[in-house]
């Protein structure tokens, strides 16, 4: 399955990502919301991985473009699994979209997750041996809402193409059967596209430029930017790289929000 990278431990993720649906946006009923909140949340991995974590107090607002800074092991694959809903806080609250997540099973946070989270990995987890328009178009088969707001732009397919095309990505290779020979730059394009398709409320990237040089980060990012923005998503990106900060609305250090240590030990 694919996974959150991370040293402090592996992080197993169902495939939901998605793409932004027309070129205008619909009214989100959570624009006014919360769209994360974390309170007085703790986490430890079970007795394989000397690892725990805490969060006391962190909010993400509606439409914010939030870079969260940390080098390997200071908790960052954590942090996503809890804000995604992949794990769940042993005490605390951690509350999507006025949502406690604690209140969910474990199906119900799947089906939340893929409703609500687009994800780009940073290892992409393209379907190899699937066409490019079927990687781009997978979630859609798990999140009706976003599905309907794929549709409406002319069907899937349709929206999946102006997605790519947006992103860089020619004719050509949309039209592609296999994923496999992708360079690494086209497999990110359609892992983005993949992530935005249906308007989720919420864009997670984890590393998504740590392969690119400085001016292809650039360029990604501002088509990213341009797609997240017209889908009115908030948009949580993890990175190592601080000179990325100057495209955020804010940049956190995740030592600032993020107490981390071995279990039993120091938190």
């Amino acid at each position: 399955m694919p996974q959150f990278s991370g040293d402090e431990g592996k992080v197993e993720l169902d495939i939901d990502s998605a793409v932004v649906g027309g070129a205008k946006a619909e009214e989100r009923t959570s624009a006014d919301k919360v769209v994360a909140d974390f309170s007085h949340v703790r986490f430890a991995w079970d007795d394989s991985h000397e690892f725990g974590l805490d969060i006391n107090d962190f909010q993400i607002m509606p439409g914010e473009k939030i870079l969260l800074i940390g080098p390997s092991g200071s908790g960052k694959s954590t942090f996503l699994s809890l804000l995604t809903g992949i794990n769940r806080a042993q005490s605390g609250r951690v509350s999507i979209l006025d949502q406690d997540l604690g209140d969910f099973s474990n199906e119900g946070r799947d089906r939340f997750r893929a409703e609500h989270f687009g994800i780009i990995f940073q290892m992409f987890n393209l379907l190899p041996y699937g066409s490019v328009i079927d990687n781009v178009i997978l979630p859609l088969s798990f999140a009706k809402r976003r599905a309907d707001r794929a549709d409406k732009s002319d069907g899937f397919e349709s929206e999946a193409r102006r997605l790519m095309t947006r992103l860089g990505l020619e004719e050509d290779i949309q039209n592609r059967n296999s994923t496999s020979a992708l360079s690494v730059g086209q497999q990110q394009r359609v892992a983005a596209a993949r992530a935005l398709i249906g308007q989720p409320d919420i864009i997670v990237a984890d590393e998504p430029t740590s392969s690119l040089d400085r001016n292809r980060q650039s360029i990604f990012l501002d088509l990213l930017f341009e797609e997240v923005e017209a889908a009115r998503s908030t948009l949580v990106m993890v990175s190592h790289d601080e000179g990325l900060g100057a495209n955020f609305d804010r940049v956190i250090d995740l030592h600032d929000i993020v107490k981390t240590g071995a279990r039993g030990g120091a938190s």
